[in-house]
């Protein structure tokens, strides 16, 4: 498994890891509004670093169910103060950017290196790739149909994992075409997904590593745990639990997760599993 080299420094990938998600936005459907001062975003992220968060995710918009995309500027008044910070606060910890503006990436790089986490896979800004290719930071390449507005009315596939398969392989091509080597692939649970199509692409993950590279999965209190079981986000931590550990199995190198302690003990747990297998 390739590693990932973030400003000259490796983040290793032969075993799983786990990214943190820190929302400095208003309506995130679970944590909206809690870390959207400097000082909550940096209490928040140094308990995710000591929890053994390995990146931190900053994200300025939501991409839930009909939610509606934000201009740059939008993205930099949120982000760009909290981005700052951490780099500042927290020097060595491997950031993460949840964007897909070309002009977010041109900003913030001022401040230091990170992975480009896109949900559009370089659908909505034709300038990111150049952007990412010249910077030479590592990318999330995600599958999506549509836009979060409208993305529900595009959860229609024949066969959801081939066709997800066949978009990434694709897109990465195009993505290699650019002078991209430093990928990680994500096949986008939630986004112009039905519930039942979710359940299919964790069962097949596995798939998914055709490609050798880390797959992140994003998987934390969405609402094919919430719906299954009946419950609201905030009492989705035990099923979020479950299908990390699923998708471990399954080949996930990446868990995005909001739950950071409850994350690395599932990778814990993992590992003793896998290691008393192979012995």
């Amino acid at each position: 498994m390739q590693d990932l080299n973030i400003g000259g420094r490796l983040l290793t990938m032969n075993e799983p890891v786990v990214m943190g998600i820190l929302n400095v936005t208003s309506d995130s459907f679970y944590d909206g509004g809690k870390y959207n001062t400097i000082e909550l975003a940096l209490k928040h992220c140094e308990r995710m670093l000591s929890e053994g968060a390995e990146i931190i995710d900053v994200g300025g918009f939501s991409s839930s169910p009909r939610s509606k995309l934000i201009t740059a500027e939008e993205e930099l008044e949120r982000i760009e103060p909290v981005v700052r910070a951490i780099f500042n606060t927290f020097p060595e910890t491997f950031l993460s950017i949840d964007t897909y503006s070309s002009k977010v990436v041109e900003v913030l790089s001022q401040y230091g290196s990170f992975i480009v986490n896109d949900i559009s896979g370089f659908e909505y800004d034709e300038q990111l790739v150049p952007t990412i290719a010249e910077k030479g930071f590592p990318y999330v390449l995600m599958h999506m149909k549509g836009k979060p507005e409208n993305m529900l009315e595009h959860a229609k596939y024949d066969d959801v994992c081939f066709e997800v398969l066949d978009y990434l392989a694709q897109k990465l091509y195009d993505l290699r075409q650019a002078g991209i080597r430093q990928i990680i692939v994500d096949p986008g649970f939630g986004f112009a997904k039905t519930r039942s199509q979710n359940f299919e692409m964790l069962r097949k993950l596995e798939v998914f590593s055709i490609f050798e590279l880390p797959v992140m999965v994003g998987l934390s209190r969405k609402s094919m745990i919430y719906k299954t079981l009946n419950i609201e986000p905030l009492a989705a931590l035990n099923g979020t639990t479950a299908l990390h550990m699923v998708a471990l199995l399954n080949g996930a190198r990446i868990l995005r997760v909001h739950d950071i302690a409850e994350a690395v003990q599932t990778i814990k747990l993992y590992k003793a599993f896998n290691n008393s297998v192979n012995e």
